[in-house]
């Protein structure tokens, strides 16, 4: 496993990141859950990234009880604030002090830890002030509860005005976590190089693009039984954009370049968001162990310019390079 520097800071994180969105408490057992976690730490992963909102706070439960036990200092955990939690009653969601200060409180316990290493803002709030949400922010690193902050999903306008507010406020935005992928390319234009700009890094989600970059989905085939398409918990809303024909055949014809890496399609897609430098590290979930252990094999790899070139012509079209696709990301109103 190697380790990155997140944005503009001495803090690192292995460049391949455990996420448990999907999985922990909806998609796989416990048990299951617990199986993975430890396959993470055995394959190098120390960085692992949870949200309030997945399954309803259980996914954070899962996790704090799978890293019970493990030297704290070891590990970064992280977590985001944002979507609706508990009854989802009018102050349980959005970015205001109140649902920030609350709701670190309670992935905390759920989390089984005294401080959390990042704490995001899931989303883009537009019916908060900014000022107030970079306020609490600056209040919980100040506490300690809080080492640093990042956000998810916001656009280049939005990371400019909220790095400036963190720099009055006597702290550091050091991260941006947005979908990223071979097939999904939107942070590109604009949030990549304002990144750049500001000292902030990448924590991309969907770096195999919900699986449909395994492979493991043929044009015209039957869906594979357990699959996140198969998922009627949320994975199929997901990954529904994906699976059309045109979009499983380019995805087959990757196939020949990840045999020349000696990768898997799952391990080519891994390191091609890698390659990027901007990105501190990709995020992989699982719902096996050994889906941990061969995504990590992407850790370390370097795709050669003239790989990366055939990439982009195999997939050509199909890609989603669109930047207002990150508008999009964010609830224009916080109802819960």
């Amino acid at each position: 496993m190697e380790y990155r520097y997140l944005g503009n800071s001495g803090f690192k994180i292995s460049e391949i990141t455990y996420g448990n969105w999907l999985t922990h408490g909806s998609q796989v057992e416990n048990d299951t859950a617990t199986e993975c976690v430890r396959a993470a730490l055995d394959n190098g992963i120390t960085t692992f990234d949870t949200a309030d909102v997945y399954a309803n706070t259980v996914a954070e439960s899962v996790l704090g009880e799978a890293l019970k036990g493990e030297r704290r200092q070891s590990l970064e955990i992280f977590t985001k604030v944002f979507g609706p939690t508990g009854p989802k009653g009018h102050n349980d969601v959005g970015l205001s002090r109140k649902h920030i200060l609350e709701s670190i409180d309670g992935s905390l316990e759920r989390l089984q830890t005294g401080y959390v290493d990042l704490y995001q803002a899931h989303r883009f709030d537009y019916e908060t002030p900014l000022e107030e949400t970079m306020q609490a922010f600056a209040d919980l690193v100040r506490q300690g509860k809080v080492l640093y902050v990042g956000v998810s999903e916001w656009t280049a306008e939005q990371l400019r005005a909220g790095h400036a507010l963190a720099k009055d406020l006597g702290f550091q935005l050091i991260s941006n976590q947005p979908q990223y992928s071979a097939l999904w390319r939107v942070i590109e234009e604009e949030v990549v190089p304002t990144s750049k700009e500001l000292g902030i890094s990448q924590i991309v989600w969907s770096p195999i693009a919900q699986g449909v970059l395994t492979g493991k989905y043929k044009p015209g085939g039957e869906l594979p039984s357990g699959s996140r398409a198969a998922d009627d918990k949320g994975g199929a809303d997901m990954i529904k954009r994906y699976m059309r024909d045109e979009v499983l055949e380019r995805v087959q014809k990757l196939q020949p370049i990840a045999e020349e890496l000696d990768l898997s399609l799952a391990q080519l897609a891994v390191a091609w968001v890698l390659q990027n430098d901007n990105v501190a590290a990709a995020i992989i979930g699982a719902s096996r162990p050994e889906q941990v252990a061969e995504n990590v094999k992407a850790s370390g790899v370097t795709i050669p310019a003239e790989l990366l070139t055939r990439i982009d012509d195999v997939l050509g079209d199909i890609v989603e390079r669109d930047p207002a696709k990150t508008n999009d990301s964010s609830p224009k109103t916080r109802e819960a």
